[in-house]
């Protein structure tokens, strides 16, 4: 199958460029950067250079491949995590005008489907503390999530309603694993080992995570299996701030997180941050598990981080 995917020297990408050549797929890499251009090649695939803000080259760059499914996996998060920053802007950016122009370029070409990239951490935070595809998504999120939340709806509308190619679109939940800001040396490991990655009040909020190469593999099951709509990929263990943070931070090494209350976490962090460590919602994998055929290596973040973070 020839298959073009959109962002693929990301953390999800690059995995993704590697399972598809490794399953015999022929595979279309696209890269904002030259210099990761090469990266693309040595796994196999073809690489092209475009930025997705430029609607003409993206449409050339597709129609030229001329793929069977395009993979939306365009990102553009900082390096470092900063929650004074607005490090969600560009990122919100990306998936309002880059999604348009890329099945925009998807439908030209005349592909059959488009799978995207969303999250599966923007659940109403109401009623149980884990949630499938049905429930509804933040009604009024707080502070940056406000502009993000909108910045999704805008993505999965896209997609979903699109007609022709058909959408599918993958709710990942929190990343980690190489190149992830949970990775040893990424901003949230070295926060953790200088214990500034507190549990805010009680901790209740609720996390799920999925291991990169897990993310990987459901974006290769999501070329051919399920109906257009929308799937949780998560792993097996949705688990509350309290239960996770000390466990991740003995993998690291690191003390156990400081408790603080939350009106101090507001001042230092923002409400938004405040408002996943104290009312977030995980999510169910079951429908993925069940109309994708996909299952996760790692079906619980405690054997994923114990194998990716043990020194």
């Amino acid at each position: 199958m020839k298959v073009f995917v959109a962002g693929a020297s990301g953390v999800v990408g690059r995995p993704t460029v590697r399972q598809l050549v490794a399953a015999g797929h022929e595979v279309v890499g696209m890269t904002r950067r030259e210099e990761r251009a090469a990266e693309i090649r040595e796994t196999g695939a073809e690489a092209v250079v475009c930025d997705a803000f430029d609607a003409e080259a993206l449409r050339e760059a597709v129609a030229v491949a001329r793929p069977e499914v395009v993979l939306h996996a365009l990102t553009a998060l900082p390096p470092r995590f900063n929650p004074k920053s607005d490090y969600l802007a560009a990122t919100n950016r990306v998936r309002r005008e880059g999604t348009r122009n890329l099945v925009a370029a998807a439908k030209a070409a005349g592909a059959r489907r488009v799978v995207a990239e969303s999250v599966a951490f923007f659940y109403e935070p109401e009623g149980e503390w884990v949630k499938d595809e049905e429930a509804p998504l933040f009604r009024d999120p707080p502070g940056r999530f406000a502009a993000a939340c909108d910045a999704l709806v805008s993505l999965e509308t896209q997609v979903l309603e699109a007609g022709q190619p058909e959408g599918v679109v993958l709710r990942f939940g929190w990343f980690y694993g190489p190149g992830t800001y949970y990775d040893r040396g990424g901003t949230i490991a070295e926060d953790t080992l200088k214990r500034r990655n507190p549990v805010v009040g009680k901790g209740e909020g609720t996390f799920s995570f999925i291991h990169v190469e897990d993310a990987a593999a459901a974006y290769v099951a999501a070329l051919d299996h399920g109906s257009p709509g929308v799937y949780n990929v998560v792993d097996d263990e949705p688990a509350p701030l309290h239960e996770w943070a000390p466990a991740y931070a003995q993998v690291l090494g690191a003390k156990p997180p400081r408790r603080v209350p939350a009106w101090l976490a507001r001042l230092v962090a923002g409400k938004d941050l405040v408002s996943a460590a104290l009312e977030m919602r995980g999510a169910s994998n079951a429908k993925a598990k069940r109309e994708l055929g996909w299952q996760p290596a790692h079906p619980s973040w405690r054997q994923g981080f114990a194998e990716t973070l043990a020194a």
